[in-house]
């Protein structure tokens, strides 16, 4: 029986939507490879994109079909909403075959009974998981077909979240407001880096007492001392000291569905040079959200964010934001739209973001964030948690 958590109609919509797109772009079908679009279209949820697995969708046929290991069949009959027909493995010697076999053959012999071999066909090609010698296989295995890169076909499609997604992740919000309370309060002169990190993923998967939390697509980033002008860094053995700045960036997951969350903490008294920075971070992030509405575009919510910390004499290349929800390791990102100039996205109601406006030095670092939901009124963060500066 399906484990999947939304209703098939909802799958059948998505489904519809992408269909749609294949249309416009005059393709007959995409190779969906990007594990959480293959979660976004079918349900399936499985910790098997370490071999190579994909989900078809054609112009044509309503349902798209599974493709993946023979092992991981029953996972995709059990997370997915799919007919048996539409669940196809290939055997166990195409994974890391001494014989050359690949799982693209057999992949090319699927696109063929789907009668699309000759056809146009759109793939992920900077999908994380669709490697170099995936698309030479299948280049060689249907040399009549044409590739095009679909890469954010599907990205664009999600982009707009339905109310049961958005649901999802004002849950996956409070599982991160538990979390960042259990590693701040862990936080402490003398305290191992590790045991903070354990108590923060202790609150991820324990969640709240009505539901668990699940597996976030990224791992507590948790850079500090000298290292908090490097925003994407773990923890080690070391214990934390007096006089070190501590960044937390984490996220909930529910569903595989995420809501970020930065705040940073000092061990001891901070330096002026510190709470002022962070007050910049705080008053740009508001300015940015107080940009947020339907209709204004990706880069105007950034100029707002630059104009405000500009006047404190800071600038700041990065992009500030992107949109985020759903997502697997590697990351929560859809990279689609972002946050930063020259990106004319016009914001549209239920799209949501990540806005991480760090500022990055060559001494120490800053990262205040939220999640926010664009409404008809504005931005809707997420979580509740106070922005602000905290001291262990």
């Amino acid at each position: 029986m399906s484990r999947n958590v939304f209703a098939a109609s909802e799958y059948e919509r998505r489904i519809e939507r992408t269909r749609k797109r294949l249309r416009e772009r005059g393709l007959d079908a995409i190779v969906v490879s990007d594990p959480a679009n293959m979660n976004y279209l079918t349900g399936y949820d499985g910790w098997s994109f370490y071999v190579h697995q994909a989900v078809v969708v054609t112009a044509d046929e309503r349902e798209p079909v599974w493709v993946g290991r023979e092992m991981d069949a029953n996972g995709a009959r059990a997370t997915t909403w799919l007919a048996e027909e539409n669940v196809r493995a290939y055997s166990d010697d195409h994974v890391h075959s001494p014989v050359d076999l690949h799982p693209m053959d057999y992949l090319a012999s699927v696109l063929e009974d789907l009668e699309v071999d000759t056809g146009r066909i759109g793939l992920e090609m900077d999908a994380s998981y669709f490697t170099a010698k995936s698309y030479t296989r299948l280049r060689s295995a249907l040399p009549e077909a044409t590739f095009d890169d679909a890469t954010l076909l599907v990205g664009w499609v999600r982009i707009r979240k339905s109310e049961r997604e958005l649901e999802y992740m004002r849950e996956a919000a409070r599982i991160s407001e538990l979390a960042m309370t259990a590693g701040l309060e862990t936080i402490a002169e003398g305290v191992p880096e590790y045991e903070a990190a354990a108590a923060i993923y202790d609150a991820l998967i324990n969640g709240t007492d009505d539901y668990g939390g699940d597996y976030p697509a990224i791992v507590p980033l948790m850079p500090a001392g000298e290292h908090t002008g490097t925003p994407h860094l773990t923890w080690t053995d070391r214990a934390f000291e007096e006089g070190d700045p501590v960044i937390i960036e984490l996220s909930g997951c529910r569903h595989r569905y995420h809501s970020p969350l930065a705040r940073t903490t000092f061990v001891g008294e901070p330096p002026a040079a510190i709470s002022h920075t962070a007050d910049v971070v705080v008053e740009g992030l508001e300015a940015a959200l107080d940009a947020v509405e339907p209709g204004v575009t990706c880069e105007e919510v950034e100029l707002a964010w630059r104009e405000t910390i500009a006047a404190h004499d800071i600038e700041k290349e990065d992009r500030i934001g992107y949109s985020m929800g759903l997502g697997y390791p590697p990351d929560w990102g859809e990279h689609t739209a972002s946050l930063r100039p020259g990106d004319e996205t016009v914001l549209e109601e239920d799209m949501t973001f990540h806005a991480i406006p760090g500022i990055w030095g060559d001494e120490f670092g800053v990262e205040i964030s939220e999640t926010f939901h664009v409404t008809s009124s504005g931005a809707e963060t997420l979580a509740s948690f106070p922005r602000e500066l905290f001291t262990a």
